[in-house]
């Protein structure tokens, strides 16, 4: 089980459709197969929760298993819907070759990614569609929005400073808004940040960040302090790196919130940096998030601790789920941890609300890595890759729209 580990879930989700014949067999309200949520008139059954939790779990993914599947299930009917009224279809053979890349991440193919997900209780069907779920959506996203994108050579000419050895490391001041999105509420949160998205200049964005923000830097109007562009992650290094000072990014899903970042001011000069990184960090789960005395909590611990070490201290006699400490590359770490992770030195800490709780974020050890034989991106994967950062900022918007317009309903 643990091959599928390094596997990266796919923003979409599955939907387990109801085979003929079930029908009246199952149409009693304990049957699992009986619709518990309605969107827009289609059903999502208790067995596709089910297996969407169990396929949820296979991929460590963390929170609210259940609400965060429900979620995704809601999210695969309006996809699937949307594809239909654009009379977008898709291909067993494309299907095919979805499930086969999925299953490449992992290292493995198809059938020996189906075996591994049937250890877990994960039917085979749940994975085709989940994967059919994504491929409609992104082609769809793609027939809507390819014409309108246009990714500019300056746009590659900037973004190949950080991707190129041969480049100077740069130094970016940003500034950033974390709008929380528990459960329910995703589509106000994505409303809210598009009206940051819309800042033009730092005090529009400041006195935004001061009103939305759900981070400490809210108070500053969301000033970060000068950080070295490949510190962030390397989805945000491309986003940034194609803002003009005084420029808001588009809205970004990270896990139950949605960010905004404006530049501030850019220095582009330095030593060649190493093209990746490899962070160790810990997680300290202090406690259910929106309690009154968290802010204390978090105080007293970080009073107690200079280094990550201390933090075994501070969970001594607690369950060890209370604790994590781990050493991933930039790229496989959780959008919100590394979006923290790249303001901070060694030794330093931050309070995130993640899911339910608040988390105290220490960042342990920061080492520059590179592939043997690695290589810097062409010009024509730079530009491919911001142009599919554009359409997933298109991606999101509209799944905001189709979430604040669906009807849901739940018998």
């Amino acid at each position: 089980m643990k091959r599928i580990l390094p596997i990266l879930a796919m923003v979409c989700g599955s939907v387990l459709m109801q085979e003929p014949g079930h029908g009246a067999a199952h149409a009693q309200s304990t049957s699992p197969f009986a619709p518990v949520i309605m969107v827009n008139d289609l059903g999502i059954t208790a067995f596709e929760i089910e297996q969407r939790m169990k396929f949820m779990a296979l991929l460590r993914q963390s929170g609210d298993l259940r609400a965060e599947a429900e979620k995704a299930l809601i999210e695969d009917r309006l996809r699937e819907s949307a594809a239909r009224q654009a009379g977008i279809t898709l291909s067993q053979e494309g299907l095919e070759q979805g499930m086969a890349e999925f299953a490449s991440r992992g290292n493995m193919n198809t059938d020996q990614f189906l075996q591994e997900l049937g250890k877990g209780g994960v039917e085979a069907q749940t994975f085709r569609d989940f994967v059919r779920a994504g491929l409609l959506w992104r082609e769809t996203i793609r027939t809507k929005y390819a014409n309108r994108i246009r990714v500019a050579a300056a746009d590659i000419n900037r973004a190949m400073l950080v991707e190129s050895a041969r480049g100077q490391t740069t130094r970016v001041l940003i500034s950033e808004i974390i709008i929380p999105a528990p459960p329910g509420q995703e589509a106000e949160a994505m409303a809210a940040a598009r009206r940051a998205s819309t800042a033009s200049g730092d005090a529009s964005f400041s006195a935004l960040a001061r009103e939305l923000s759900a981070t400490e830097s809210a108070p500053r109007g969301g000033h970060l302090d000068w950080m070295d562009i490949s510190n962030m992650p390397p989805a945000l290094r491309s986003v940034i790196l194609g803002l003009k000072p005084g420029q808001a990014s588009a809205p970004m899903e990270i896990p139950n919130a949605v960010a905004v970042f404006m530049l501030r001011s850019i220095d582009e000069g330095g030593k060649a940096p190493a093209s990746a990184q490899t962070l160790e960090y810990a997680r300290f789960v202090v406690g259910p998030a929106g309690i009154a005395d968290s802010a204390r909590q978090v105080a007293e611990i970080e009073a107690r601790i200079d280094r990550c070490d201390d933090l075994y201290g501070v969970a001594k006699g607690l369950p060890e789920d209370r604790l994590i400490r781990e050493t991933q590359p930039q790229g496989a770490i959780p959008q919100d941890i590394a979006v923290a992770l790249a303001s901070m030195d060694i030794n330093e800490t931050r309070a995130l609300q993640r899911g339910a709780n608040t988390e105290l974020v220490m960042l342990c050890k920061r080492e520059k890595t590179v592939a043997e034989g690695e290589t810097a991106p062409s010009r024509e994967e730079i530009g491919q890759r911001l142009s599919n950062e554009r359409l997933n900022a298109y991606s999101e918007s509209d799944m905001a729209d189709l979430l604040a317009g669906a009807v849901i309903v739940r018998p």
